[in-house]
């Protein structure tokens, strides 16, 4: 796996020390021998799990400099992408992982410790966290690879992100569809698209990753509960 995912990395433009590398190869195979016990993934051959995953994952450091000790919150992060990835890349930051499945937690946690990762775990649904007070417009950074449509993924994020902070969602080949569609909500919930940035990562498909900044505070009514989120867009 060190081959791969430095070979993987490299190919993006990003270039990984040995350590770095060691530690993905521990996530590796922390990762496929969960899987076993609960469903982290459908991608799981070495080589596929080294583009798809990890590079894939730190594509969001060829796109957004994210500020020295920012504190981000990986939402929805499931098998811990791109928010482990980053931590391996960039282990400054204050990452906080977050997922409404305990058990996935449980997984994060044991890989965080055989990678030597200090992170937090938070277990709630997004849109319960983004009203508690001491989550809400409190991180500099908040990414998601997540595969809901984009105006209701903005409505689950930005309420996390602090004024002056920026949301990175990651996206695949539909993304210009969704950010016409999203316009709106991200006008309401206080954000503005600082950057688009589309590439192909490796002969594996089109992505994006779009910076949203924070300019005003979100309002209070924000995030609504997840039905209204899902059948009411904004």
């Amino acid at each position: 796996m060190k081959e791969l995912v430095i070979k993987a990395c490299s190919e993006i433009g990003i270039e990984l020390s040995e350590l770095q590398a060691e530690k993905f190869e521990k996530y590796y195979n922390t990762l496929i021998e969960w899987n076993e016990k609960i469903n982290l993934t459908r991608i799981v051959e070495p080589e596929e799990v080294a583009l798809k995953h990890f590079a894939d994952s730190l594509s969001v450091i060829k796109y957004f400099d994210i500020p020295e000790n920012a504190k981000v919150i990986d939402v929805g992060t499931g098998a811990g992408f791109p928010g482990l990835p980053l931590k391996i890349y960039r282990d400054d930051i204050n990452l906080t992982l977050l997922d409404s499945l305990n058990k996935r937690l449980v997984y994060l946690q044991e890989t965080a410790e055989k990678i030597n990762a200090q992170v937090n775990t938070l277990h709630s649904r997004a849109e319960d966290a983004g009203k508690d007070k001491s989550q809400r417009e409190s991180y500099d950074v908040a990414v998601s690879r997540a595969v809901a449509r984009l105006n209701t993924l903005c409505e689950y994020c930005l309420p996390f992100v602090k004024p002056g902070g920026s949301f990175i969602a990651m996206k695949a080949a539909d993304y210009k569809d969704e950010i016409k569609e999203a316009e709106n909500a991200i006008k309401v919930l206080g954000g503005e698209i600082s950057s688009v940035n589309d590439f192909n990562l490796n002969g594996a498909g089109e992505r994006a990753v779009i910076v949203i900044k924070k300019i005003s505070p979100t309002p209070e009514k924000y995030p609504r509960n997840s039905k209204r989120i899902k059948n009411k867009p904004l």
